[in-house]
């Protein structure tokens, strides 16, 4: 009985959630609003919004939050009939020793991301408010381990910061927009703005699209608390697709308007500094928290352990040093990293579930695994390698290649494998 308790107490990081303990549509879709709205996803759409007209910006910026809020989907009705997170899903799709690997890569992107934004929050408070800049490492130290309060708490402490914290973000950036589009002109002085950039099609949707699927790929870490398929779709998509959409609409607009990507920029050229030190500290500590939550629980998966909590600490230890160490100048390189290498393992992840497992996995705690699932894996290395060199979307590029991969390779090998099984217990 202390055991399930402790389970509950930790949010479960290596059992299915129970039908109890589900959670409503409208609770997860603050969390994950709180999670998608993102000071790095606003860089992504000034970059895209300096590059081309009006008219096609908004078309790259619809196609690339929907394809990302339709992968984010797919792996979230998954983790809510299963009641897994992706940790869990990918030991049934790389083996019960494979999954590290995928608990590495998730874990390691997620615990960068933390650390950007904790780096960021200390620069950008010392530059606005003009603080000594001697602050700078001890306000890294401070925001580091207190952005993991609310995980440390679980669900709960996400629930309840994401509900007073999206709405205020919501009522800053309509602000905001509403000013940006006053001050542009309207309608048609944003659509004679010629670009002041270059940048192919093709590029800006992967950037769109890359800039937040590691996210995506670990959403089903709340996911997996809904009633329903239908109910972690729709949360899914109102912030993967409209959450994040909205994001990168609000870079393309400053970007667009007073050649600044980031809100908090976009408001002190406003005249709203006050408002840009309070966006900006709802904007990151949301998904900060959401951050060094997915890392732990990447973690528990990674070190078979419960204790969900330490290893939050531990995360937001790892995550405030790299911030010392200067992650904010990596976050270019960084994002390449995540649109490469992350998406493959959920096309590797849907896969699975439906070829294999033919949409309903077996008990975790009695089904037996193999140790390593070279079908998984080696589905994983062709979607990464040919997503790597990819000239086209690499993120879509590598979920799709993935995806193909496993289940040609798991037609062909699964069917020999029976044999073998049927031949071997006749014997």
């Amino acid at each position: 009985m202390s055991e399930i308790q402790d389970s509950a107490d930790q949010d479960y990081p290596l059992s299915p959630v129970p039908t109890h303990a589900r959670k409503s549509m409208w609770s997860m879709s603050f969390v994950l609003l709180g999670f998608t709205f993102f000071s790095a996803t606003m860089w992504a759409g000034g970059s895209v919004g300096a590059a081309f007209e009006f008219s096609t910006l908004l078309w790259i910026l619809l196609i690339g939050n929907l394809l990302l809020g339709a992968y984010a989907a797919g792996l979230g009705f998954i983790a809510a009939r299963s009641g897994l997170n992706t940790a869990l899903m990918s030991r049934y799709a790389f083996g019960d020793v494979g999954s590290k690997l995928s608990d590495f890569i998730l874990g390691f992107t997620q615990i960068g991301w933390y650390a950007w934004g904790t780096a960021t929050m200390a620069l950008l408070l010392v530059k606005m408010t003009g603080l000594p800049e001697s602050l700078t490492l001890p306000l890294m130290v401070l925001f580091g381990f207190g952005f993991c309060i609310s995980a440390f708490i679980g669900y709960r402490g996400l629930d309840l910061l994401s509900r007073v914290a999206v709405p205020a973000m919501i009522i800053l950036i309509a602000v905001s927009l509403g000013i940006a589009g006053s001050d542009a002109g309207g309608l048609a002085g944003l659509s004679a703005i010629d670009p002041s950039a270059e940048m192919s099609v093709a590029a800006a949707i992967t950037l769109v699209f890359g800039t937040f699927v590691s996210g995506g790929t670990q959403a089903t870490n709340w996911t997996r608390f809904a009633k329903s398929g239908k109910a972690a779709v729709i949360a899914t998509l109102a912030a993967f697709f409209v959450g994040n959409g909205l994001m990168t609409l609000v870079g393309a607009f400053g970007a667009l308007v007073y050649q600044q990507a980031d809100i908090v920029d976009i408001m002190v050229a406003q005249g709203l500094a006050t408002l840009g030190v309070l966006m900006l500290f709802l904007n990151l500590w949301t998904t900060q928290d959401n951050t060094v939550y997915n890392f732990a629980v990447a973690g528990c998966n990674l070190l078979r352990t419960e204790r969900r909590r330490t290893v939050t600490v531990v995360g937001a230890a790892i995550g405030t040093l790299l911030a010392v160490l200067g992650m904010y100048d990596w976050l270019i390189p960084f994002l390449i990293l995540l649109g490469t290498f992350i998406p493959p393992l959920g096309g590797v992840i849907m896969a699975n579930y439906l070829v294999t497992w033919r949409g309903r996995y077996g008990d975790l705690a009695t089904t037996a695994l193999p140790a390593f699932n070279w079908v998984g894996l080696s589905a994983y290395a062709i979607g990464s390698l040919v997503a790597y060199t990819s000239n086209w979307v690499a993120p879509l590029v590598g979920v799709l290649t993935a995806a193909l991969a496993y289940a040609v390779l798991a037609l062909l090998i699964n069917p020999v494998r029976e044999r073998r099984a049927a031949l071997s217990s006749r014997a």
